[in-house]
């Protein structure tokens, strides 16, 4: 039987992170899979409890979690509830956030039998995933999905100045319609850490078998950016999915009982990859 447990992970700055693990009963030592969503999304979004299903269908404990400052809350957690958080989040706050949830799966208490772990990122969280996996051995295999090269191209460059100004800029989510706020701490971020958050640079110092994943549809992070990557890691596996865009063609919210044919693909591959 599938189930599903729920945890809180602490977070940065002493956020709780919401999380949950989908697992088939029949299975409780199986392989564990950790996602860590992109930029504007959240553990919860579209069509990402199916894809924890299939896994589990598919014989892996798949745990997501929602980053300690994404903007959710636990009593909105498919909401933008908490914009305040939003604004604050940066980078090594996700990288330390990725690392709790690592420690949190490792620790031996909550998770019975993982010491090792497999990492799916979706766009920010793929170049998030990308840095962490240079970093933390305990990733054993990655799986980037749709992940960005450069997290300068998260905004239009020739918004840097005004942006650090004024202090924070406003970007609008398609999906929600609000105006998401960024503060210029996230620039500060990035020129704090230069070395450590160039992604080509992390993806080059990978070791561990990586699988770069694509879709020749994606208009928010177009299929360069994969390019870029697997030019700088020429060992990682490289496989671009026909037609799928930035979210594999899942919305939200997502209400189907089936994968997007292009989502199923990308499980497909994943799942055959960590098998192999």
């Amino acid at each position: 039987m599938i189930v599903k447990q729920n945890y809180t992970i602490p977070g940065a700055k002493g956020r709780g992170m919401t999380a949950d693990i989908t697992y088939d009963t029949l299975l409780p030592y199986a392989p564990l899979v950790i996602f860590a969503h992109g930029i504007r999304g959240f553990k919860d979004w579209g069509a990402h409890n199916l894809v924890a299903r299939y896994f589990a269908e598919n014989g892996f404990r798949f745990l997501k979690f929602n980053f300690s400052h994404n903007g959710t809350t636990a009593d909105n957690p498919t909401e933008f509830a908490d914009l305040i958080a939003f604004s604050d989040n940066t980078f090594t706050i996700e990288l330390e956030d990725l690392k709790s949830v690592i420690d949190f799966a490792c620790g031996g208490s909550a998770i019975p039998r993982v010491n090792s772990v497999y990492l799916i990122g979706h766009s920010m969280g793929g170049g998030i995933g990308i840095i962490k996996t240079a970093e933390d051995k305990r990733i054993t295999k990655l799986v980037t999905m749709a992940a960005l090269s450069s997290f300068h191209n998260l905004w239009p460059k020739q918004a840097e100045q005004q942006w650090r100004l004024q202090g924070v800029m406003y970007m609008k989510n398609s999906s929600t319609g609000q105006n998401m706020p960024y503060k210029s701490s996230l620039l500060k971020d990035l020129d704090d850490n230069v070395a450590r958050l160039h992604i080509p640079l992390k993806a080059a110092a990978i070791k561990q078998p990586w699988l770069i994943i694509h879709g020749d549809a994606d208009t928010s992070v177009p299929l360069s950016h994969a390019e870029q990557l697997h030019a700088a890691q020429p060992a990682a596996a490289f496989l671009v999915i026909p037609g799928a865009d930035h979210t594999f063609n899942a919305s939200q919210p997502y209400e189907l009982p089936d994968l997007p044919v292009q989502l199923l693909a990308f499980c497909d591959a994943a799942i055959s990859f960590f098998k192999n």
